[in-house]
């Protein structure tokens, strides 16, 4: 089942169409990936679907139904944008945004502490909120976004500005809202990231959806002709060689005076081919197919569109 479509929505801007005809569904209990170049339209989009703005057509179903206002309070956004009261304190300022979202005071407190031990920051609980560094900030408003445990989820780029070890607590978390039945919707330039926690994708740029699919399969698909060589010998010899088969390659350092050719093949070459090329010209240590990354993906599609 989609906890939501969205469904030939445009949005216009004076002059500038910042949606075109917008289709896409999110199966419930997914990560959904939304990605696309700065002013693709992903901010536009995030804005109809927590009913910040309206579009100009088309129409967004939530969890069953026209998306209403009443949604809202099931759906927990985190903008890039943050924005928290730089003089309340940060346990009050806390409270505050979950009574917003209908909890208790009691529950809001009881909720809070747990996740604040969790995320290491409960000793900044009578702290005011300028007094936290950007990052425990960015763990604050993480907190509130989640608190009140929504169908749906919206990340807008949450690892900006983290460390890596707490980009790793936030993704492990974002895993387990999924894991207790939660719908992610993750907005980002990070593709990384991208591969390890999201499911599905929609790639738009200048307001056009542009592809979807399953993460996995898309980077099948994608590493259609490529293919990774670790060999010793004349890496010349063998670059050389392989010309003709090759619309490109690149070389790394595998150790021990080894190299990591990686390749993507022209599209007559044969596998066949590849490797009886390779294993005339030098001594082959390992031969497998390449695999995509979804930055390859990205910047292929972009590229093409």
């Amino acid at each position: 089942m989609d906890i939501l479509n969205v469904d030939n929505v445009t949005k216009n801007y004076a002059r500038h169409c910042a949606l075109d005809a917008i289709s896409l569904s999110v199966p419930e209990g997914s990560v959904y990936g939304l990605l696309g170049p700065n002013g693709a339209g992903k901010t536009t989009l995030i804005r109809i679907i927590n009913h910040i703005t309206a579009p100009d057509s088309g129409m967004v179903t939530f969890d069953g139904h026209p998306l209403t206002q009443a949604d809202v309070a099931h759906i927990g956004y985190l903008p890039e944008e943050r924005g928290l009261y730089k003089k309340m304190k940060v346990g009050d300022q806390a409270i505050f945004f979950a009574r917003l979202k209908g909890m208790s005071s009691r529950e809001a407190r009881t909720e809070l502490r747990t996740w604040f031990e969790k995320f290491g920051i409960l000793d900044w609980w009578d702290k005011k909120v300028e007094e936290l560094s950007k990052g425990m900030a960015q763990k604050v408003q993480f907190i509130v976004t989640v608190l009140h445990r929504p169908k749906l989820l919206i990340f807008d780029e949450p690892f900006s500005g983290f460390d890596p070890i707490n980009a790793a607590l936030l993704r492990d978390e974002i895993l387990e809202l999924k894991r207790q039945g939660s719908t992610v919707i993750f907005s980002t330039h990070n593709m990384a990231s991208v591969e390890e926690i999201c499911d599905n994708i929609t790639l738009i740029n200048q307001g056009r959806n542009i592809l979807t699919g399953n993460v996995a399969e898309l980077r099948e698909r994608f590493s259609k002709g490529k293919y990774q060589i670790t060999f010793t010998g004349p890496t010349q010899t063998l670059i050389d060689a392989l010309q003709p088969m090759t619309q490109s390659y690149s070389l790394s350092d595998a150790g021990s005076g080894a190299v990591t050719i990686d390749i993507n093949a022209a599209p007559e070459a044969t596998v066949r081919q590849i490797l009886q090329t390779a294993n005339d010209t030098v001594d082959i240590l390992s031969f497998q197919k390449g695999r995509a990354s979804m930055n390859d993906i990205f910047i292929q599609t972009i590229g093409k569109s």
